[in-house]
């Protein structure tokens, strides 16, 4: 019989509060809080008295994945930083340098504030990217937190106050008007956050709709979440847990797929027995649970780490789906390997692999053109390159076209790379650029048009 537990959250202010930080020296504490004051810092008792080997830190991988270190800033970020604090600057004093460091942190990469975002009546459709035709995805506004923050995530600018960087829906649920016009769209995913914070009704009321006639054309409904990394008792011995699980069964028994994209980053997060039998419960829905995760110095980058936790999803009956490269924000410093380091972990892993496995696809990066997955390394006409190609592109017609870029020891991301055998630049810029350009025009006409709209009503 499996014991509920009662979520404890540690947030920046508990930092002193946690009794195993006490294994940690005054600096090492000093150096967390730090950083904390500049990504955002939130753990919960299950991480820390389940996940976390306390006898290995700093170097045990669910403390570097939930505790910031004082590396996970830039020096003079965090000297800047540090300095305030030391001389008991105010709040407001705090804050401004914090607001200065995270806007040299890149809060939004890949266009998640405009590129992605729809426009319905010459308005933007608040919490809503639709980047790919398919699919849509939606951040639900109850939901813009999670259970234990990544120390490496890369919508960490979600969480830190500044609600200029924040990416939510409103409440007018304007996202249900477009998704119920573009029949084009299959796939629903709710993102954040993580959806899996909310209560059952204000999952229900994001989900319930999504089973009614005038949304046939949904086919899939995605939940991205940690939630059963970071607090499993959310299926199992919470007090809405069985309504959950009855909610995940109505989506089935309506005929559509449901899918829990699962964020696993290491093999630790599936051991508990909690975990366990969430899992469990949750594929006894019809449910699919998918896994995914970006490869992280200092937590993943072995390929026997990523070989045994596929092998241990596998057998818990999760599909291993995506291998991501670390994005360009945050963190990344920290965390980010070179693409040739990041293939090879992806390659000699896979080789450990049955066909079973081999679901995952990867390493890839979701990048302003697309997802694009570095497929190998090859020598074509005496030049080693880079071949890559396209899982999901703006432009459906760029999809699983190869392309080639120059190898190199040091790049991390696409927009580092550039191309082989002499071209100029890569096939589909020129074609992304006009995209970009027809957003940014479509923006400016709904910022004027925003102004105007002041101005007539001031006059």
């Amino acid at each position: 019989m499996l014991e509920p537990k009662k979520m404890k959250f540690f947030g920046l202010r508990d930092i002193e509060k946690i009794p195993q930080l006490r294994k940690l020296s005054e600096q090492q504490r000093f150096e967390i809080g730090v950083v904390s004051h500049v990504l955002p810092f939130r753990t919960n008792n299950y991480v820390v008295d389940e996940l976390i080997n306390w006898n290995n830190i700093p170097n045990d991988p669910m403390f570097q994945l939930t505790f910031m270190q004082k590396e996970m800033l830039e020096p003079e970020h965090y000297s800047k930083i540090a300095r305030v604090l030391r001389n008991n600057g105010t709040h407001d004093e705090i804050k401004a340098v914090a607001d200065e460091i995270r806007f040299e942190l890149n809060p939004h990469p890949a266009g998640q504030m405009t590129a992605n975002v729809p426009v319905m009546d010459e308005e933007p459709v608040q919490g809503v990217q639709h980047k790919y035709k398919e699919t849509c995805l939606v951040f639900p506004s109850s939901g813009q937190t999670c259970h234990a923050y990544c120390t490496f995530c890369f919508r960490w600018a979600q969480f830190v106050g500044m609600n200029d960087l924040k990416f939510a829906t409103d409440e007018s649920r304007r996202f249900q008007t477009y998704m119920r016009e573009h029949k084009e769209i299959t796939d629903v995913l709710f993102t954040g956050g993580d959806p899996m914070v909310m209560t059952l009704k204000k999952l229900e009321a994001y989900i319930l709709p999504l089973l009614e006639p005038e949304f046939d054309h949904i086919q899939n409904i995605r939940i991205g979440t940690k939630s059963l990394g970071y607090w499993p008792y959310k299926y199992v011995t919470d007090k809405d847990a069985d309504d959950v699980i009855r909610l995940f069964e109505k989506v089935s028994d309506a005929g559509k797929h449901l899918a829990i994209m699962a964020h696993f980053s290491h093999g630790v997060e599936l051991e508990t027995d909690i975990v366990k039998e969430a899992v469990r419960r949750i594929r006894n829905t019809g449910a699919e649970i998918r896994s995914q995760s970006p490869v992280l110095k200092h937590i993943n980058d072995k390929p026997g780490i990523w070989s045994e936790m596929w092998k241990e999803q596998v057998r818990q009956g999760i599909i291993p789906y995506y291998m991501f490269v670390e994005r360009e924000t945050g963190a990344k410093n920290y965390f980010a390997l070179p693409l040739s380091r990041t293939l090879e972990i992806y390659k000699e892993a896979y080789q450990t692999l049955s066909g079973l496995h081999r679901t995952v696809r990867g390493p890839s990066m979701s990048a302003m053109p697309g997802k694009v997955s570095v497929e190998g390394v090859a020598e074509i006409h005496g030049e080693k390159v880079f071949v890559l190609t396209f899982l999901q592109a703006r432009n459906a017609d760029w999809a699983k076209r190869p392309f080639f870029a120059k190898y190199d020891e040091k790049s991390t991301w696409l927009d580092q790379l550039k191309p082989a055998f002499g071209e100029s630049q890569f096939f589909y810029q020129d074609e992304l650029e006009d995209i970009l350009q027809k957003k940014r025009e479509v923006f400016e006409k709904t910022e004027q048009n925003k102004f105007d709209s002041v101005a007539f009503g001031a006059a």
